[in-house]
């Protein structure tokens, strides 16, 4: 299928509403996926931040998935003619909280389809917006950045990212990502994307060196990293991008600093080699 840019714009304004219970079962498997202690969450208790990941969760019938495990494009999403597709960053707003028993919507909407030209071909951005409500209103506003990339030559998909790390990390933790975790996660989500946890379609396939983790799951990390060393601090916006991939073949590390007296924090993860796979800017709530 023949890129035509113009025809894949026209999804731009195209709208999805959807709605969900906020339960605690989720969230209970989530904190043991991130090897936390919480108690067991409980009506009334808010959701931490990044866990609204587990609710509208997709619900595409069997045979309506692609070869990759993915929905089949050009439904909500435009049919982008590019098999690779990844999180490349997002900015969230957390207005107010989300708490275990709500009924909550989201409403999403594409903003913008771009053509750039990146080192390994043609890539197509689209940004989409989320906006999630409770009973209290608007609690959540996200853009999330989608890429896609056509087929490049082996070992292109592997290139290091060229950002340096900072030097100082008084934060810093080391994440083992072993397919267990990976398709933990998976589950939670209910992500059938091919690309976390077939290892021979990853590396055969699609020519990447090992099983990919999941950039939702870096950045719930880079959260939770916060959370950890400000267990009172509320969230009151994160920003994060991805800077390239992280694959299971070695441990990768979660770091990050306080900035501004506290009221800000920079987050980054480390994939096995040192290099920078994502970056993140988290700023403190009102609560």
């Amino acid at each position: 299928m023949a890129l035509d840019i113009n025809q894949l714009r026209r999804w731009i304004g195209r709208t999805e509403d959807a709605e969900d219970v906020a339960t605690a079962s989720p969230l209970a498997c989530l904190a043991a996926t991130l090897d936390r202690d919480d108690p067991e969450p409980e009506t009334g208790d808010p959701v931490p931040p990044g866990a609204h990941w587990l609710y509208f969760l997709p619900r595409t019938r069997q045979s309506d998935l692609d070869g990759n495990g993915h929905a089949r494009k050009g439904g909500f999403l435009p049919p982008v003619p590019f098999e690779r597709r990844m999180w490349a960053g997002g900015r969230i707003r957390f207005l107010s909280p989300l708490r275990v028993g709500d009924e909550i919507q989201r409403q999403s909407e594409v903003l913008d389809v771009a053509l750039k030209d990146g080192k390994s071909g043609p890539l197509v951005f689209v940004v989409v917006r989320h906006r999630v409500s409770g009973p209290g209103g608007l609690a959540i506003e996200e853009e999330h950045d989608i890429v896609y990339r056509g087929e490049s030559g082996g070992g292109q998909a592997s290139a290091p990212a060229p950002k340096e790390p900072p030097e100082d990390a008084p934060w810093q933790r080391v994440i083992e990502p072993d397919p267990v975790l990976l398709f933990r996660y998976s589950a939670l989500i209910f992500n059938g994307h091919r690309i976390h946890y077939d290892r021979d379609y990853v590396t055969k396939h699609e020519g990447y060196p090992g099983l990919i983790v999941h950039g939702p799951l870096i950045a719930t990390l880079l959260m939770d990293l916060f959370r950890r060393h400000n267990p009172d601090t509320p969230l009151g916006r994160f920003d994060y991008r991805a800077r390239g991939p992280i694959f299971d073949i070695g441990p990768f590390t979660v770091a990050g600093k306080p900035e501004d007296n506290g009221q800000m924090a920079s987050l980054w993860a480390l994939d096995h080699l040192g290099r920078v796979a994502m970056t993140a800017n988290a700023e403190t709530g009102d609560g």
